[in-house]
């Protein structure tokens, strides 16, 4: 028979033990481990059953009590667990403050959770992330150390809890917050340090909007989430910091290598523009050679404007404001779509380049350019030294010729090795600018002399020039146009010549210069021409004047004509001068018909030009005359030097 049947109070005790065993297995709630001790009072067990299951109820209690914190515990550490896997997979520092506060929200269970973040600048903590939130004011909170519950966790790096906020006087209430706090309806809050070692970088918030005590355990989780959490973010940051530190390690390579480039540019720039300062190149090429480096078009112009050269540009005038700013500031500046770069040596302006096609210059070709204007002025001045070198050896062969100061075979051998030859016509020219400098236009005078294998200086402070020509009239018109444009204003030219070999040079530049104040006193500024082209003043002030010329220049047609004819033109010319210019007095002297003495007149018309008997003419045509009556000869053409004349048929007029 079973034992329980022998002893029916311990078998009770077995039964209410068994059941209390099958309950722990189960894992059920702990209100159901009464009901075996319950069964045992209904079933009337004795005393001592009824003690045995109490107390093994109450070890059965403990028992499932630990088991469920164990429980707990397991599912709290799988959750951080999963927490720090997920952390661990984030980059974003948003996303990893948000998964933080999102993850505390779920394993508390609570209405809200929250992040702050310290700044050490403000010296106060902020708040940067929230879940289950909706108080913009409450978003927007920030909150000073020692200040509020966060306030004080930031400062001392402990975990603090209120069951009623707005009711703890432990805490530092401030309006801002108690405000915040009040609008979010919080009161049960929970705050733990965000940790770095000894650093609090921020606080990590659980709060509900019911009064309500927090646990031990609850602090020990959310601290340990606060652990994971503070090692995420500083991961995210760090690894932040490392993206920005790679972007900007980036940017400064790539800024390396473009400086690296721009360096090898300008290097080459610099080596090839000083190659061709060294090889003697001109300012052509230099212009051609920055045209080419900096991918547009190039103009150099010397210190008064005057173009120097140009590589694929059209011809514009610098900017004298934009050459004014370069100079004060040392840069190339831009003006309309062109780049210009005063070219100066120290503060001495030597002249200005312009860079055309090139709007969108950059630093570094700025930097290039502004580089060609050093090469440019060193070529300058180069060029500079040489020509004034050259002109000092010319101006003084110049002087030495027009003051008879060496014998001619010294004179034209001096002048052979500046390939000038005196054996060609050569004609004389003096220079006059009334509204220039006198320097500016030696300087055109100088390049002119240059370009016609001639010979220019400074001679009794005139400006003078000695070229190759035959017809001094020709080119003195032709320079004073050529150097109007290159000086910018009107210049007077006197000419004298031609002359073949260094004797005739002094009295050319004395012609020359009675020829210059002969213009000026007419008013003919501007102009340009020699004495023969003067008329009869050209015979008043020249010395050893062509009389004959003058004479066949100014009548020479009519002459010429009575000598094929055998007509007397000249001899009516007299008559008609000599009588006040009346054809019927004319004709009474002349005794012939008045239709003869117009039809002479008309004839004469016809070879000296419809202008004949304008005061300017008659008074040269005059003068002609009055010169051949008193050459050798004593008459010119068929006329009598009694100026009586007689009836001739020769030209067919009515006698």
């Amino acid at each position: 028979m079973p034992s329980t049947a022998k002893n029916p109070g311990k078998g009770q005790a077995f039964t209410a033990l068994r059941q209390l065993l099958d309950l722990l297995a189960q894992g059920a709630p702990l209100d159901r481990f009464g009901g075996p001790a319950e069964a045992a009072r209904e079933a009337n067990a004795s005393d001592a059953d009824a003690a045995a299951i109490a107390d093994a109820t109450g070890v059965a209690l403990r028992i499932g009590r630990t088991l469920s914190q164990h429980r707990r515990r397991e599912v709290e550490l799988a959750a951080l667990f999963d927490t720090a896997g997920d952390l661990a997979a984030l980059r974003d520092l948003d996303a990893v403050l948000r998964a933080i506060t999102h993850r505390a929200k779920l394993l508390l269970g609570t209405d809200v959770t929250y992040l702050s973040l310290n700044d050490d600048e403000a010296g106060d903590t902020y708040m940067r992330v929230t879940d289950g939130c909706v108080s913009a004011a409450f978003q927007q909170v920030r909150l000073g150390m020692g200040e509020g519950l966060g306030g004080l966790v930031a400062e001392t790096a402990r975990p603090y809890t209120t069951g009623d906020y707005r009711e703890d006087t432990r805490f530092k209430h401030t309006t801002p917050i108690d405000s915040a706090v009040t609008e979010e309806g919080l009161r049960a809050i929970l705050g733990v340090p965000l940790r770095l070692g000894a650093r609090v970088i921020g606080v990590l918030y659980a709060a509900d909007r019911t009064a309500r005590t927090f646990t031990p355990d609850e602090v020990a989780l959310l601290s340990s989430l606060a652990d994971h959490a503070a090692i995420a973010i500083d991961s995210a940051r760090l690894l932040e910091e490392t993206r920005s530190a790679l972007v900007d390690l980036n940017e400064a390579s790539q800024t390396i290598e473009a400086h690296s480039q721009a360096m090898r540019r300008a290097e080459d720039a610099h080596d090839r523009l000083t190659d061709l300062v060294l090889r003697g190149g001109d300012i052509a090429e230099v212009a051609t050679a920055i045209g080419t480096v900096l991918q547009g078009g190039t103009l150099i112009h010397d210190a008064d404007g005057a173009e120097l050269a140009r590589s694929g540009a059209d011809p514009q005038p610098p900017s004298a404001q934009a050459v004014a700013t370069s100079r004060a500031g040392g840069r190339a500046v831009p003006v309309r779509g062109t780049w210009v770069c005063a070219v100066l040596a120290g503060h001495e302006l030597l002249g200005s380049i312009a860079l055309t096609g090139r709007a969108d210059l950059g630093e570094a070709d700025r930097r290039l350019f502004e580089r060609a204007s050093v090469v440019t002025a060193l070529l300058l001045l180069l060029r500079r030294s040489v020509a004034e070198a050259e002109d000092r050896v010319r101006g003084e062969l110049l002087g030495d010729l027009l003051t008879r100061a060496a014998d001619s075979t010294s004179l034209s051998a001096r002048a052979r090795r500046l390939k000038v030859n005196l054996g060609h016509p050569h004609s004389v020219f003096v220079l006059r600018a009334e509204t220039a400098p006198r320097q500016r236009l030696l300087a055109a005078a100088a390049r002119t002399a240059q370009t016609r294998r001639g010979l220019a200086g400074l001679h009794h402070d005139d400006v003078v020039l000695v070229c190759p020509s035959d017809t001094p009239s020709a080119c003195a018109r032709a320079l004073a146009e050529e150097l109007r444009h290159t000086v910018g204003a009107p210049v007077t030219v006197g000419a004298a010549g031609p002359v073949t070999g260094p004797p005739g040079f002094a009295d050319a530049h004395a012609e020359a210069r009675r020829c210059l104040a002969a213009l000026r006193a007419l008013g003919h500024d501007g102009a340009g021409s020699a004495l023969a082209d003067l008329g009869f003043l050209g015979v008043l002030l020249g010395d050893q004047t062509d009389l004959g010329g003058y004479v066949r220049q100014t009548v020479g047609a009519v002459m010429e004509y009575d000598a094929r004819r055998g007509t007397e033109l000249v001899h009516t010319l007299q008559v008609y001068f000599s009588v006040g210019m009346s054809q019927s007095r004319a004709r009474e002297a002349l005794h012939v018909h008045i239709n003869t003495v117009v039809q002479r007149l008309d004839r004469v018309g016809q070879l000296l030009g419809a202008d004949w008997q304008t005061p300017e003419r008659v008074l040269e045509i005059q003068l002609a005359l009055r010169i051949a009556r008193v050459s050798p000869g004593g008459t010119v053409g068929t006329g009598r030097g009694d100026g009586q004349g007689r009836g001739d048929s020769r030209l067919g007029e009515p006698t």
